[in-house]
C-alpha cells in the first residue's frame, strides 16, 4: 500500500507543482526516490524531527502548497501531536499526515512501533479527517482526494507493503465520507477498514464455501462518520460484525454501537478489536492478531457457530 501511495503522489506531482513530500528519517525508495530526485525543492527529509516535519508542512500550506508528511505511524502522530493539533488542525490547513505501517504490521519491532490507538487520537481533533483505505486502489483514490480536494488536515492510516487489491470488483465506488460495499451478501455484514480487510475477505470466502454469503463493507473514512450509510447496513442485515485493528475505546465499533442504540436497532452486533493492553510477545503479524483474539477462524466461528 505504501508503494501505491508513493506512485500516486509522484504522478500527481508531475502536473501539480504545489505537492510537497516531507519525511522523517525514511529512506526514499521507488517512486518516493524519484520524487526526491526530480523535485528536490519540494522534498524535505527532516530526520528524526517529526515536530519540525509538521511545523514546516504548516508553513508550506499557509503559502499555498499541499504538503504530505510521511513516516511510520507511531512517529507520524504521537510524537508531534501538539504540532498536529495546533499548527494543522487549529488553523485548518490542508496537510496530509500519512501514518505508514499502522496497527500491528511492524510486529517484530515491538510496542514502540505498534499503532493501536491512532484512530481514536486523530478522530478527537477538530477539523481532522481520518482515512483508512483497505487496499492499494483505495489508497490511490484517497491520495488523489487529499492532493486535489481536501480543505483541511487529514490523517491517513495505511499498511506497509504487499497488501492485495481487494476492491477491483466492488459493487460501489470509492467516495470520501461514504461507507463502501465491496462484497454483497445476505443477513450478515462485516464492516472493517485498513489492511486487516485482507483477513476479513479471507473469512468471507471461507464462509461462502460453507454456503454463507456475507456482505463486506469498507469504512475507509472513519471521520466524518457516515451515519446514514451505517444505518442502511443496520437496517438490511440481522448480524453486523465490526473488525478493526485498533483498541475498543474510540474506535469504529463504539461509534456503530452508539448509533444502533440511539436509533433503537435490534440487530446483533459483534466487535473484534485489539485488547486494551500492550502485548509482550515477539512474533509475526498474524501471531499478534491471534493474541488479541482476531483471526479468520474466529470471525468464521462468530458467523457460522
Amino acid at each position: 500500500m505504501r508503494n501505491k501511495f508513493a506512485d500516486t503522489l509522484y504522478e500527481i506531482s508531475k502536473t501539480n507543482e504545489k505537492i510537497c513530500a516531507l519525511v522523517a528519517d525514511i529512506s526514499p525508495a521507488g517512486s518516493m526516490e524519484n520524487f526526491r530526485n526530480d523535485y528536490p525543492a519540494r522534498f524535505i527529509n527532516t530526520g528524526v524531527a517529526e515536530q519540525s516535519m509538521i511545523g514546516i508542512a504548516a508553513g508550506l500550506a499557509i503559502e499555498g502548497f499541499r504538503p504530505f508528511c510521511y513516516t511510520i505511524a507511531t512517529f507520524a502522530l504521537y510524537r508531534p501531536f501538539e504540532f498536529i493539533r495546533v499548527d494543522l488542525a487549529y488553523q485548518n490547513l490542508p496537510v496530509t499526515v500519512i501514518g505508514m505501517g499502522a496497527g500491528l504490521i511492524y510486529s517484530t519491532l515491538g510496542s514502540t512501533h505498534h499503532t493501536i490507538e491512532d484512530i481514536a487520537i486523530a478522530s478527537c481533533i477538530p477539523n481532522m479527517t481520518v482515512l483508512a483505505p483497505c487496499d492499494p486502489d483505495e489508497m490511490r483514490y484517497a491520495t488523489q482526494w487529499c492532493a486535489e480536494a481536501s480543505t483541511g488536515p487529514t490523517y491517513m492510516r495505511l499498511g506497509k507493503a504487499g497488501e492485495p487489491v481487494l476492491t477491483s470488483n466492488a459493487p460501489e465506488s470509492f467516495e470520501v465520507g461514504k461507507v463502501r460495499c465491496i462484497k454483497k451478501g445476505k443477513k450478515v455484514a462485516i464492516v472493517s477498514y485498513g489492511s486487516i480487510m485482507s483477513l476479513v475477505m479471507n473469512a468471507a470466502d471461507s464462509l461462502l464455501s460453507k454456503g454463507l454469503e456475507v456482505s463486506v463493507y469498507s469504512m475507509h473514512t472513519i471521520k466524518p462518520f457516515d451515519a446514514i450509510g451505517v444505518l442502511k447496513i443496520l437496517n438490511s442485515h440481522e448480524h453486523v460484525i465490526i473488525v478493526e485493528e485498533h483498541v475498543k475505546a474510540g474506535g469504529l465499533g463504539v461509534q456503530i454501537k452508539s448509533l444502533a442504540y440511539d436509533a433503537k436497532k435490534s440487530v446483533i452486533i459483534s466487535h473484534f478489536h485489539l485488547k486494551d493492553e500492550f502485548i509482550h510477545s515477539y512474533g509475526t503479524y498474524e501471531h499478534l492478531l491471534r493474541l488479541h483474539g482476531i483471526s479468520e477462524e474466529d470471525i468464521v466461528s462468530k458467523v457460522a457457530g
